[in-house]
């Protein structure tokens, strides 16, 4: 089924109650192209995010790794899934657009969230003229942005309190 044949709802985006599966793809499609078919999310977009991640952790101990964090520049979901070789990368940002409201403010604000910390925080690079700094930037950034990314991939995998629940009972 494509997303054009859903019918919009208040918000101007898909009524997935109304199709027969309330997605633009079955859950098995989404699902097998690494989709969650609950929230019409990819945590491979979380990628994005972990490249930053992996430069900051690398400045401390190696000062001029701090150059190629200066080249990280932030990517919308579109975007990156657009950039990327992603099997799924139409359905991927079709099942974005067509997210369900509450699911995806969160998403974009935590997303808004790291990407003004990683921004702000290559401006600071670039001023900045002591590795110490640049490696004080860089772990500050790193410790800040890291639990994010997890409570993005959270609401990406679409975590209530039954999820929670069964997480902890089966270790």
């Amino acid at each position: 089924m494509s997303i054009t044949a859903l019918q919009p709802a208040q918000d101007n985006r898909p009524d997935w109650d109304s199709a027969s599966t309330g997605l633009p793809a079955s859950a098995e499609v989404l699902a097998a192209a690494n989709i969650n078919p609950r929230t019409g999310l990819a945590t491979d977009y979380l990628n994005h995010f972990n490249e930053a991640i992996m430069l900051l952790e690398l400045i401390p101990d190696m000062p001029d790794c701090y150059e190629l964090f200066l080249e990280w520049q932030p990517l919308s979901y579109a975007e990156h899934f657009i950039k990327s070789n992603f099997k799924g990368r139409d359905l991927a940002i079709a099942a974005y657009e067509a997210a369900p409201f509450a699911v995806r403010t969160e998403f974009d604000a935590m997303i808004s969230k790291m990407t003004q910390i990683l921004t702000t925080v290559g401006d600071a690079m670039r001023t900045v003229q002591q590795d110490a700094t640049r490696a004080t930037l860089a772990e500050q950034a790193a410790g800040w942005v890291k639990p994010m990314i997890g409570t993005t991939g959270g609401i990406i995998n679409g975590r209530d309190d039954q999820s929670d629940v069964d997480t902890i009972m089966a270790q």
